[in-house]
């Protein structure tokens, strides 16, 4: 039976091909050393658990919430872009609350994506920046996802080739999966690219607190004269280690958000309002919490770094996110990114997320989550070293995909 038009146009999810392989793993016992999904292991913070818990108690808040967000919640959020990005917001025509970044996005796509529409996206990149516009029909044109020279030729040309012309062009700094970052000048030209032909700019700032220099990355929006073309996209998930609480926001360009914000009094009815006042507090709450969810990731990024040397395996320190993109050592570049996971996993116990999965681009990479503590990333790289150093014997026995013996 042929798939439905729109799953069609969707490609295989290669991360389930691990996650089989993961579970049948554990199933058999293996310990095996999760480093793959980005899914944050640190509790939340406790004065948002309790407000949460406090909140819970009044069965008023029990009912159906505020697509939009809660008024307070907008506030919050309009609050913090003020203190941080010194970014003036209105909550009522800028502000919009969604369930996390990604659904964000994809709603975003069906809003403002008519079929045949072609969007930019860097390649690799996270998967619903290409996706969710896919699924609306868009056709989607790669750019590079490092920052520089190279994206604003690919930018040019794709003025110039694309018909019809571009309607969004997606940047995501400090960047899932390479743990790219952006500086404020980099920013000025993309604003001024897009302004001059009449482009939008969706920007993803989900990693906007989990930096490991001195300067904290930027907002778009900092830049003058963005808020004609930009809408940017926030999440609780990592800055509060809140993932499965489901709470980000679009701010930005009163048209786009307005759009967005329509689509979604389609669909849902917004997130609990428990959760919704939590994550009020957590906006106006204490910063000394993101700050020690910082500290625990650049200790984790050091550890990983210096220990998975030590074993071999030569891995470039991420300047922000909680990922390392990982160039597959010389000797098992040839398998891509797939086959080598696969065999990570099975002959030394660790998962990562293979970098096909993220773009064709990024099949020389896999991304490394600092999801584990920092024993558990030591006891990853004394694996990796007895993987290693078995090496010549695993590769005999493995065939890359495409080839025969």
């Amino acid at each position: 039976m042929e798939d439905f038009h729109k799953t069609r146009r969707l490609p295989p999810y290669v991360f389930e091909q691990v996650n089989r392989l993961k579970a049948a793993a554990r199933a058999q016992g293996a310990d095996i050393i999760d480093l793959g999904m980005g899914n944050p292991d640190l509790p939340t913070p406790k004065h948002i658990v309790d407000k949460l818990t406090e909140v819970i108690q009044d069965p008023r808040t029990h009912r159906y919430s505020a697509s939009k967000g809660i008024a307070g919640l907008r506030r919050a959020q309009a609050n913090y872009y003020g203190r941080r990005f010194g970014v003036k917001l209105n909550p009522d025509t800028q502000v919009v609350a969604t369930l996390g970044s990604k659904e964000g996005f994809a709603n975003m796509a069906q809003a403002i994506t008519a079929p045949g529409d072609v969007v930019l996206s860097p390649n690799p990149s996270y998967p619903i920046h290409t996706f969710g516009f896919l699924m609306a029909g868009a056709a989607i044109r790669s750019i590079p996802a490092e920052p520089g020279p190279e994206v604003f030729r690919a930018l040019e040309r794709a003025v110039i080739h694309s018909v019809p012309k571009p309607i969004a062009v997606i940047m995501c700094y400090p960047a899932n999966p390479t743990a790219y970052c952006a500086d404020i000048d980099f920013y000025k030209d993309v604003v001024a690219f897009a302004r001059k032909h009449e482009i939008f700019i969706l920007s993803d700032l989900a990693y906007s607190e989990i930096y490991f220099g001195d300067t904290p990355p930027p907002s778009m929006l900092q830049v003058p004269g963005a808020m004609e073309v930009t809408a940017e996209f926030t999440s609780l998930s990592k800055t509060f280690s809140m993932p499965g609480w489901r709470m980000g926001f679009a701010v930005g360009n009163e048209r786009l958000i307005a759009a967005l914000t329509r689509v979604k009094s389609y669909l849902d009815y917004g997130a609990f309002t428990p959760i919704q006042v939590a994550a009020t507090a957590a906006l106006n709450g204490p910063d000394d919490c993101i700050a020690a969810t910082r500290a625990v990731y650049k200790r984790r990024r050091d550890v990983l770094v210096e220990s998975f040397g030590k074993a071999g395996w030569a891995i470039p320190a991420p300047e922000a996110s909680m990922f390392a993109w990982a160039p597959i050592p010389d000797k098992f570049k040839a398998l891509g990114s797939l086959e080598f996971s696969k065999l990570l996993l099975e002959k030394a116990e660790i998962a990562v997320s293979p970098g096909i999965g993220f773009g064709e681009y990024g099949d020389d990479y896999v991304r490394i989550g600092l999801v584990e503590n920092e024993q558990r990333l030591r006891q990853a790289a004394r694996n990796l070293r007895r993987f290693l150093e078995s090496a010549d014997e695993t590769l005999h026995n493995v065939v890359p995909i495409g080839a025969s013996r």
